[in-house]
Order: structure tokens, then sequence, then C-alpha cells
């Protein structure tokens, strides 16, 4: 059989023990097996490559043991093999992310983890801009220094950089984004990113960063004075730009900041970015209202563009209009986001989905007016009442997806089946309901 084994540097349990004694074939990575009560008949394999050392290995012949670091259930081997047809027993060790807090002293419950290996570091960084503490798993070429250089000197932010955790190596340093971008380092595993000024945190009921507060779409009152987006073409945007952890989204020209904060309350890290200095102190001050993360870059994106963090999707407002759009989408759209949306006129929404087709988005447009129901009125169950009448001029809004896939087909990743409920107690069978 097949067993995976965690250290952490404290002695193996008793049925880890049992199973590296049992093993014909131990493998692991360098470090991991020393001192190990390893059987003398047993071969041992050193490699960082523990699936390659598996190839034509049968493990339903003998017993195998792979020593890894920490938890292999946490961003660890365990998938990989689970995605290659073996069931393995896990006898997992602390995590490197459990043990790189207790290093720190904090608790760590509502942090955000994040791997910023295998092409995963601009994510990590978005993810460290947004969010107040996070621990970031290493791998090369996306370590504390490239993590500095992303950070420093827009976002203030502290690391614990965590090198050989329960190892003979072992190095916790506590550094500021500049010393780590100078800094030599050994292999780090971990680096936790804190904003100290949250780096306690608030107890909450579940892992992970705290959930944000009720509602989006909020209204237009929670922004200043209310002249930004409608709540109702806002929400129609927010669904179109799909923010999510690990996105950078840029608002320019929105006119309040009111997209850029509802994209950090689901978690993306956000930009807002405006000509006028008027309007940039208002967002300022609902970024603090809000308690979100939100940079702010005053001036015009069309030469701005190549200053500010590579964005996943870019909200342009009205702020921009005729040729003065079709620049502005130029401009971000040569830095290649997944999604833009812009609000405009029928006729400068025309203009501005012509280049994004020619740039090979996928594209869209729709005009919103929003009308309201009085619930408080007499019910006339005669002739219908003349409607009311609409609520603000209408709104034309405009988009490109590069990341939209086709109708009807399943995401990557295998299809999970239709399940259908039993039918309930004394109701007939074809009353179950489709999941």
């Amino acid at each position: 059989m097949l067993t995976v084994v965690g250290r952490d540097g404290s002695p193996l349990n008793e049925a880890a023990r049992a199973a590296v004694e049992s093993a014909a074939l131990v493998v692991g990575e360098s470090g991991l097996l020393d001192d190990l009560p390893v059987a003398p008949d047993a071969r041992t394999v050193v490699t960082e490559d523990l699936l390659g050392a598996l190839q034509d290995v049968d493990v339903t012949d003998q017993d195998v043991v792979l020593v890894v670091n920490g938890d292999p259930g946490h961003f660890g081997i365990l998938r990989q093999l689970l995605e290659q047809g073996h069931g393995p027993e896990t006898l997992p060790a602390a995590s490197l992310v459990a043990r790189a807090f207790a290093q720190a002293g904090l608790p760590w419950e509502d942090a955000l983890v994040v791997s910023a290996r295998d092409g995963h570091l601009r994510q990590a960084v978005n993810a460290c801009r947004a969010h107040t503490k996070v621990a970031v798993l290493t791998g090369p070429g996306a370590g504390p220094a490239e993590l500095a250089r992303a950070l420093f000197p827009v976002t203030p932010r502290s690391f614990v950089v965590c090198e050989d955790l329960d190892g003979p190596k072992e190095r916790v340093v506590y550094v500021r984004p500049a010393e780590a971008t100078t800094r030599p380092w050994n292999d780090p595993q971990v680096v936790l990113v804190l904003d100290n000024r949250h780096a306690l945190g608030r107890p909450g009921w579940c892992s992970g960063p705290p959930p944000m507060s009720p509602g989006w779409a909020l209204p237009a009152e929670s922004f200043g004075d209310g002249r930004g987006l409608r709540p109702d073409v806002r929400a129609f945007v927010l669904a179109r730009l799909g923010p999510r952890i690990g996105d950078m989204v840029w608002d320019v020209e929105s006119g309040d900041g009111s997209v850029a904060i509802e994209c950090a309350r689901f978690g993306a890290a956000a930009v807002a970015v405006d000509r006028d200095h008027a309007v940039g102190e208002r967002i300022k001050e609902s970024v603090r209202l809000h308690g979100v993360k939100v940079a702010l870059a005053t001036g015009d994106v069309r030469s701005a563009a190549g200053h500010l963090p590579k964005p996943d999707a870019v909200f342009i407002g009205p702020g921009f209009t005729g040729r003065d759009g079709g620049d502005a989408v130029r401009a971000c759209i040569g830095l290649d986001p997944g999604r833009l949306v812009a609000v405009a006129s029928e006729t400068d929404a025309r203009t501005i989905a012509e280049v994004l087709a020619d740039q090979g988005y996928t594209t869209g447009a729709v005009r919103l007016q929003a009308t309201p129901l009085d619930l408080e009125g007499p019910l006339d169950r005669g002739d219908p009442p003349d409607p009311p009448e609409p609520e603000g001029d209408p709104v034309v809004v405009v988009w490109g997806d590069r990341d939209a896939r086709a109708p009807g087909r399943r995401p990557a990743g295998g299809a999970r089946p239709v399940e259908t409920t039993p039918a309930l107690p004394g109701e007939p069978e074809e009353s179950g309901i489709g999941a």
C-alpha cells in the first residue's frame, strides 16, 4: 500500500513510525528522510519529484511511503495522487501555515491562505493588496523578494518569512517589504504578509477572511453625494466584472469609486482612477467608511495605465465619452484584461464594442432603465393605471469578455452528475426534485 507521512520536526506518531518501519521503499525530499526508522533492507529515494519517483512502482505488492513536509492535504501532493488513481493512507503533521503563524504568535482562523507557486504570483500579490492577513506559500521565482517588489511602496505591509521550518536551517525573519527585496533568502517556504494595524483580526465563525457585510449594489447615498452609478446599473456592471479573490479590478471614472469599493468588498484588489481631484477626496472618504482596501490614482488612465498593476477586469465609467472612450478602452485592453465593462451613450457603445471585438473579446450591450413600483398606493383592479415614470435616464452598458465559456459547456475538472432527491413519504415517485 501507499502511505503519505507528514513531518513537522516533532517525533513521528505510532502509526507513522510503523508505516516507515514496514516500508520496502521510502521516498522524500532532501532532509525529510533524516533519522527515520527505515528498515535495513528498504530502498530510499531522495528527490524533489515525488510523483516521478512513483512511476513504474507497483504499490499493490509492496509498502511504499512518501515523506512530505507538513500536511499533504493542504496545498500538497495528496490531490495529485488521487488524480492519478492512488488511494493513499495519509498521516499528516502540522501544516506549514499553522507552524508559520505559531512562530509569529498570531491566530490564523481569519487568514487568507494562497499559493504563489506554478505561475500564481500575480494572484497572490493581489490577495495581499486586498487582505490584511495572508499566508503565501512560496516557490522558485515567487518568494519574498518578488512579493515585496510588487507590493512596495503602494501597499504597506510587514513580512514574516519562514525558511526550513522545524528543520536544522530554520530561520524566521520579520522584515519590511523594502528590506525583503535586497536580503538573500534560502528556499523560503511561507511568507506571512500582514497589515500590522489589523494583524490580530476579529473572532468569527468561519475560516478565512470575514464575510462582507450583507448586500451589494448598495444605495447611491452609500458613496458620498450619490452622483455615481445607480444601484441597478452598478449591479449589472458588477455581474459582468465578476470580481473575486486574486483579481485586480480598475474602476475608471465611475464618479464615486463605488465600483472599486464594491469589488473590494467581494475580496478583489481594486484601483480607482479619476481625473478629478475632488472626486478622489470623496472616494477616499467612502473607502474609509466601508473599511476596504482601494488604491487611488489621480489622472488620465490613458497615460497612467502603464504604471498601474495589471488588471483582470476594467470598468470605464461615464466620464469618458466619444473618441476618449475608445482611446481609454484601447489603453486598458493593451494590458489584456479578461473582462472590460463600460457605461456610454449608444453611439459610443458601438465604437467601444468594435474596439473590443477587434481584440478578440466576446461583446454585448444592454440598455438599462428602472421603474419604481408603488407598494403603498391603492390597488386598482379595473383598468391598469398609467405606468410610473422611469427612475433616471436609460443607461447603456457595453462589455467585452475573454473569459466567457460557450453556452452549456461545463468547466474543466469533471462533471458532477445531476442528482434527484427521492420522493417524500406519501408523495408519488415522480415528484422528486432535481438538484
